[in-house]
């Protein structure tokens, strides 16, 4: 289940500083994204493309902007400055979930150890719940963009998102307890594998962990705008999203250098944007 508590929070949080931007006269923005999610996890080798390719999910959500060029309280621009003409803050509730399963080498059909039978019988979910804020800057004129002088307006973003993940496992093999060390690949947990040491008496962490978890990301994107009529926009995103947490798909084992970083995700988002 989700961290309620932290939730309710930092939606305080969020609904605060959307007050008091409002206070402030600026115009507001809102719209829905959805799209193809690649998500990065530890599931089959490095850096192959199958496995990544493989393991692709969907993404939704709902965004809102602050738009400083214009004023709502006056129905006129803002004061022009630079900060008010090529900003935007971008402010976010989604969802994504990938299914996860090992593609590639490992598995292919010529593989016919136990071990590559595990692998097979592995599969999971990564199930994330994100809100966070992102400040989008615009190259080209904010002002005349929404004047029609152009049609595109490119921008870039970077921003903070609250992550809850409820992961997934599942596998098939033996007894079908994704917990029993006898059901996944040996190298991930068994005593003569190639594995960092753990101190005398310390038990060696287990590669698979479900609980509902939360963590903060950084959240960096690039994509354009492509002006419709007078009040609407439609916009194409490419988001990078770097989880501060290696647990986001439940998943984490220390088998030699292939798990060297933490989770993340590519995601191609459409969306549609009303000028409120």
């Amino acid at each position: 289940m989700l961290d309620f508590k932290r939730l309710a929070l930092f939606i305080c949080l969020f609904s605060l500083n959307h007050i008091a931007f409002s206070q402030l006269g600026f115009s507001h923005e809102v719209g829905a994204i959805a799209g193809p999610v690649q998500f990065r996890s530890d599931f089959g080798g490095r850096f192959e493309e199958r496995t990544n390719i493989g393991n692709s999910g969907i993404g939704i959500g709902i965004i809102h902007y602050i738009n400083f060029a214009y004023s709502a309280d006056c129905n006129c621009y803002t004061t022009q400055n630079y900060f008010n003409d090529h900003f935007k803050l971008r402010s976010e509730v989604s969802w994504n979930k990938t299914k996860l399963d090992h593609h590639g080498f490992w598995v292919e059909a010529d593989k016919i150890s136990p071990n590559a039978d595990k692998l097979r019988a592995h599969s999971g979910v990564a199930e994330n719940f994100d809100i966070g804020m992102q400040l989008e800057y615009f190259p080209l004129s904010i002002r005349s963009f929404q004047a029609f002088a152009y049609r595109i307006a490119p921008f870039v973003s970077l921003g903070v998102h609250y992550t809850s993940s409820s992961p997934q496992a599942t596998t098939t093999y033996g007894d079908g307890n994704i917990y029993n060390p006898n059901n996944i690949y040996s190298f991930w947990y068994s005593d003569d594998a190639d594995l960092p040491p753990v101190p005398n008496g310390q038990q060696r962490e287990y590669p698979i962990n479900l609980d509902q978890r939360n963590n903060w990301s950084l959240v960096t994107s690039v994509g354009f705008r492509y002006k419709l009529t007078k009040l609407s926009d439609l916009m194409l995103d490419l988001r990078w999203q770097y989880y501060f947490s290696d647990w986001i798909d439940g998943f984490n084992h220390e088998f030699k250098d292939y798990n060297k970083y933490n989770d993340w995700l590519i995601w191609l988002n459409f969306g549609y944007i009303l000028y409120l």
